[in-house]
């Protein structure tokens, strides 16, 4: 799998990026964090998306132990990780209510707590995850610029942030941001609508595309409109010879999205690496754009 940039200004990234958004504290055990980390690196995915929340706050250190067991070097691979979501948990005690937080002390002490779990001295970029509606984004601004000044991360992103929220933050900062994961799959084309494709594209970014099967609804769910885009991926999917899951990620890709990977299931995610061989031709593409908008 070639790697390519992520942005004009981000790093060179696997085309397909795994992510542990979906890790639930059931699925956390240091077999399957190996199994998955090792999985990715022989399927030529080198790009791995943490979050201090994930897996109930407990995923970045288990994949730490990856790190240290030296099974992975950490120059072989590209690191994302982020904070501003506030889950309330056991372990954070002071945590009542689900919240927003981009103060300069919660971003750093996240970072850092991050950093000690991950086993690092840097990430490659760190995200700002949701706009906290209350922050003061000045002081936001200034903590990402030190941090990223400080080389504790290398890039800053963000995560869910609508078109005018990336513009607003980007009016604080004198660095670029360099990723914005957004929802983006044949279920949820809302980034069409509301401009967030345009704009991404705009800054010179590729589309992140967040739950790109959605969830595995595109393949399970046994409603009326799952069942329509999954019977026209089938039928697509006999042309190219591959399962309708690497259609549905092909999609993704002819847009020039980059799928964040949030299954656990093995031949998922070999069906989604398989779809950078698909060359998806326009009119299919464009058959599935309007079945999944309903339009026809």
């Amino acid at each position: 799998m070639r790697h390519i940039y992520l942005s004009d200004a981000g790093p060179k990234v696997s085309p397909a990026i795994y992510g542990f958004y979906r890790w639930s504290e059931s699925d956390l055990s240091q077999s399957n964090m190996d199994r998955i980390v090792h999985l990715c690196l022989e399927l030529g995915i080198n790009t791995f998306d943490h979050a201090d929340i994930y897996g109930g706050y407990a995923c970045e250190e288990l994949f730490g132990r990856v790190l240290k067991s030296k099974s992975v070097k950490r120059e072989e691979v590209v690191l994302f990780t982020k904070a501003g979501v506030c889950l309330p948990h056991i372990s954070q005690p002071e945590i009542r209510v689900k919240h927003l937080n981009s103060s300069a002390e919660h971003l750093t002490k996240s970072l850092e707590q991050s950093l000690r779990n991950l086993q690092t001295d840097y990430v490659d970029i760190f995200l700002l995850n949701e706009l906290d509606a209350v922050a003061n984004l000045e002081e936001t601004a200034v903590a990402l610029q030190k941090i990223k000044e400080s080389g504790k991360a290398r890039n800053i992103g963000v995560v869910n942030f609508s078109v005018f929220q990336h513009q607003l933050l980007s009016s604080y900062l004198r660095i670029p941001i360099v990723t914005n994961h957004i929802e983006l799959n044949l279920l949820n084309t809302t980034a069409f609508d509301n401009g967030q494709i345009d704009y991404i594209k705009q800054r010179y970014m590729r589309p992140l595309a967040t739950t790109p099967l959605a969830e595995g609804k595109i393949a399970e769910s046994s409603e009326k409109v799952p069942l329509r885009i999954r019977a026209k991926l089938e039928e697509i999917a006999q042309k190219y010879s591959v399962s309708f899951e690497s259609v549905a990620i092909a999609w993704l890709v002819k847009l020039g999205a980059l799928p964040l990977i949030g299954t656990m299931n093995e031949q998922r995610i070999r069906n989604i690496v398989a779809a950078f061989d698909v060359e998806l031709e326009r009119q299919d593409w464009y058959e599935l754009y309007h079945i999944s908008r309903g339009e026809h």
